[in-house]
């Protein structure tokens, strides 16, 4: 047996293997997978709108009316002839949306993640990330070569007694936490961010990823809800959840766009999204002020949810995001095979993507979703863990 076959049984022996699944969508937040229609508890699609049919034939309408836009590759990276006419008309729109000096679009929230700290810091600076960042974000930091400092997750006074510490002997700080944490759907407490990232003159970095559309009034996220738009440093904003596209945003400064430009690996040496999809994130990015209706939905379904989640004695954090924390990996792959064979989707959460002895299924949720229905999930959960 070689290295890999070794790789691959200790994998299964852990209870952690991983396959891909061809999964297809529709537009009343069920979906085909094995043949069989589900409910999908599993998306990050959290307005419904990737499948919304009437979106999908106004955009095909404004398509006929823009040919230009029907082109399905780039031919090469925006700094050489990848940067379509369409790419700037987005990012225009976003810094009228955020009301922001630079916008800078990426082809990923991984492209965003993995390129941005790396081109901004240096030996002399220091990075202090929340210890629950994503592996995107993690896997950025370890390519910087500035010091590198996690604390522990939502603990601002850990944070401040590192800044107290570290602030005067570097360059510049950098303090890094999403707003809406991917595995748990609990918040960053981004007022204190503000007041620490002010208080110790640091640059605050704050990845929506899991939270532009789905919250605030405009959609722009937890940012929005709280009133600290304009005091965040750089926003991170991904279209592949709410925004139901592909790529991920910068909201920054106009320098520290420029640096990006010239410094960003993930940006020069990648080939440019096809003008098809930047178009499309355009077109969503336009209206998203106006599904005001769908986050009043999805907002209804959370409250619903989580009291129902809570009640079974499961710790939740009032997010459209809510883990079953169940402990043991074959415990949440057994639970999610039983709800897959009652006609609901979800997938069990193993490490390493969350800590070792908290396996979990994460329930997803979305405002398509009829609210009925989540009784009959809640009680096979309830059933299966009896």
């Amino acid at each position: 047996m070689n290295v890999f076959e070794k790789t691959l049984e200790q994998i299964e022996s852990a209870g952690l293997t991983r396959t891909l699944k061809a999964i297809r969508n529709d537009s009343s937040g069920y979906c085909t997978f094995n043949s069989k229609k589900m409910l999908n508890l599993s998306s990050n699609d959290y307005l419904g709108l990737a499948s919304d049919e009437n979106l999908k034939s106004e955009f095909m309408e404004l398509l006929s009316q823009n040919p230009q836009w029907l082109t399905f590759g780039s031919g090469s990276s925006r700094l050489l002839t990848g940067n379509n006419s369409i790419y700037d008309e987005t990012e225009q729109t976003l810094k009228k949306w955020y009301g922001s000096q630079g916008a800078l679009f990426f082809n990923s929230g991984y492209h965003a993640n993995t390129g941005i700290l790396p081109a901004l810091s240096d030996k002399n600076d220091l990075i202090l990330s929340d210890k629950l960042c994503h592996a995107s974000i993690i896997d950025g930091i370890r390519l910087c070569h500035a010091e590198q400092i996690r604390y522990r997750h939502n603990d601002y006074e850990h944070l401040e007694s590192i800044l107290e510490k570290k602030r005067d002997l570097h360059q510049n700080v950098f303090i890094v936490s999403e707003s809406v944490f991917s595995m748990d759907g609990d918040q960053a407490d981004l007022e204190k961010l503000v007041e620490l990232k002010e208080k110790y003159n640091a640059i605050l970095y704050i990845d929506e990823a899991h939270a532009v559309g789905a919250m605030g009034e405009t959609g722009l996220g937890l940012c929005e809800e709280v009133g600290v738009v304009s005091q965040i440093d750089i926003i991170i904003g991904t279209m592949g959840k709410a925004m139901a596209s592909v790529g991920a945003y910068a909201i920054l400064n106009n320098v520290l766009n420029k640096v990006l430009i010239n410094k960003a690996r993930t940006l020069i040496f990648t080939t440019a999204l096809p003008a098809i999809n930047m178009a499309w994130s355009k077109f969503i990015i336009d209206k998203m002020p106006e599904f005001k209706q769908q986050r009043k939905q999805l907002k209804k379904l959370v409250t619903l949810c989580n009291d129902m989640v809570q009640d079974m004695g499961y710790k939740t954090f009032g997010s459209y995001i809510i883990p079953i924390v169940v402990g043991e990996n074959k415990v949440a792959v057994a639970l999610a095979e039983h709800l897959q064979k009652k006609g609901f989707l979800i997938f069990p959460i193993r490490p390493p993507t969350v800590p070792k002895g908290t396996a979990r299924l994460r329930l997803s949720l979305t405002a398509n979703i009829n609210p009925d229905i989540l009784d009959e999930v809640m009680m096979e959960v309830k059933r299966f863990m009896e």
